[in-house]
């Protein structure tokens, strides 16, 4: 019946009964989990529910009645009144100064609307769902096979990575591939990463009981991201990464190779993969679609040595796939029908021309202010300011023109803007940098330095 809760048996000897149910209700009615107008038990489900006699029941209900909690309505039964109601308290938060102006997000890594074409991906779900019998039953634990095989020439062909089908493993997102990784990495619990801004992989990893070291030389397993080396999009160049597959070799430790941005790079072609200069033995690879396709469309993978498989199938079993099956079932068709290629080459042309634009805006906006320049991969355009200024101050005064953004400070105490350009239209680019530009000008100055301080004080 509607309104009615369940509640722990009456056990409590002292206080009568009655009195029991009564407390019971009153604190359900005092606490809004009864609103007004909510409808009670009927005497006789209250009496057979509790194992209590209708007498009792109806003596709690009157006492409910007397004081106000409750009215009865003749042949319709015991209703909640709103003599006791208090309609909660919402938190008022502070509105921020850029409500009353465009937010302009370039710490975003949402997609821009014209990178994808979502009728296509919607032909291929729908093929994918066609396939009834195979949808019947639950996917395969290492991922879909045909995937695998698909994913293996492709990565083979574009970026030199040895592998097959059985070496390749796939899941929702990087994230729960690294927690599948940590099992695998058992008789290993040290671990750096190149990039400490990585926070979802560090925390994976001490989440498995690893210990994170500062220097590359304490870890037996080393965390990199080539194509990407830090916040500011950094690539490692191949000599380099010759080095550091020699130096990781030599002292036994294993090297992880998030393989993320390879695909946008304004100035040179990738850079061949780690795990394809090691020769696949020593180097686990680790791929997504996220940034491909849509941050939405969670398929990420990550191929094994051949060291590392035979402990992946004794514990295999225990996991379960992550990753949409029907999702899986699509992507393969993509792939087999040169659609990634192709998605591959649009969405790099889109932001490579929507960062030049950007860079262009924000040269003019800053003029001898800042010195302006795309970074080598990603989607992003650097702005190093002139000037000192903690990048958490930074950021905050940015906020208050209604600009998202991320900032660091370089060696030399100056700060650096990083403006990614995949989540804001290129044609709001003139006004926002222009915003950005006054909140940083010379005549603003002492409300910049105001916004050192932390905000409490």
């Amino acid at each position: 019946m509607e309104g009615f809760q369940s509640f722990s048996p009456l056990l409590d000897s002292d206080t009568p009964l009655y009195m029991q149910v009564y407390t019971y209700y009153k604190e359900l009615i005092l606490t809004g989990k009864l609103p007004p107008n909510t409808k009670l038990p009927s005497l006789r489900r209250c009496a057979e529910t509790l194992g209590i006699s209708r007498t009792t029941a109806e003596g709690a209900y009157l006492q409910l009645c007397a004081d106000g909690y409750i009215l009865s309505r003749p042949k319709s039964g015991y209703f909640v009144t709103d003599l006791y109601f208090r309609a909660p308290l919402l938190a008022r938060t502070p509105q921020a100064k850029a409500d009353a102006s465009p937010v302009y997000d370039f710490a975003s890594l949402s997609a821009d609307r014209e990178s994808f074409d979502f009728d296509l991906w919607r032909r291929y779900l729908k093929s994918a769902l066609r396939q009834d019998e195979r949808l019947l039953s639950y996917g395969e634990v290492q991922g879909e096979r045909d995937l695998r095989e698909a994913l293996a020439q492709y990565l083979s062909e574009k970026r030199n990575v040895v592998c097959h089908a059985d070496s390749i493993v796939i899941g929702a997102g990087v994230q729960s591939l690294l927690h599948l990784l940590c099992a695998v990495l058992h008789d290993r619990k040290t671990v750096a990463f190149c990039d400490p801004a990585f926070l979802q992989g560090r925390a994976v990893f001490q989440d498995h009981g690893f210990t994170l070291c500062a220097r590359e030389a304490d870890a037996q397993v080393l965390y990199v991201s080539p194509s990407h080396m830090n916040r500011r999009g950094d690539v490692l160049p191949t000599p380099a990464r010759i080095a550091l597959l020699k130096r990781t070799l030599e002292r036994g430790a294993l090297l992880i190779e998030d393989d993320y941005d390879n695909e946008f790079c304004y100035f040179d072609r990738p850079a061949p993969a780690l795990q394809g200069l090691d020769g696949g033995q020593h180097v686990v690879y680790i791929g997504t679609f996220s940034r491909l396709l849509l941050p939405s469309i969670r398929l990420s993978f990550l191929v094994l040595p051949d060291t590392l498989l035979a402990r992946y199938r004794e514990i295999a079993p225990l996991y379960n796939q992550t990753a949409s099956k029907v999702e899986q079932i699509a992507l393969c068709q993509f792939i087999r029908d040169g659609r990634l290629s192709r998605q591959i080459r649009k969405v790099r042309k889109l932001y490579t021309q929507k960062a030049q634009l950007l860079e262009s805006a924000a040269k003019e906006a800053f003029r001898g202010n800042a010195d302006v320049a795309l970074r080598e991969t990603g989607f992003s355009v650097e702005v190093r300011l002139h000037r000192s200024l903690p990048a958490k101050a930074a950021e905050r005064a940015a906020r208050q023109a209604g600009v998202v953004l991320r900032a660091e400070n370089d060696g030399a105490g100056r700060c650096v803007l990083s403006l990614a350009c995949s989540g804001v239209q290129a044609a709001q680019f003139p006004r926002a940098v222009r915003a950005l530009a006054a909140a940083f000008s010379e005549d603003r100055g002492t409300c910049v330095q105001n916004l050192e301080k932390p905000p409490n004080q």
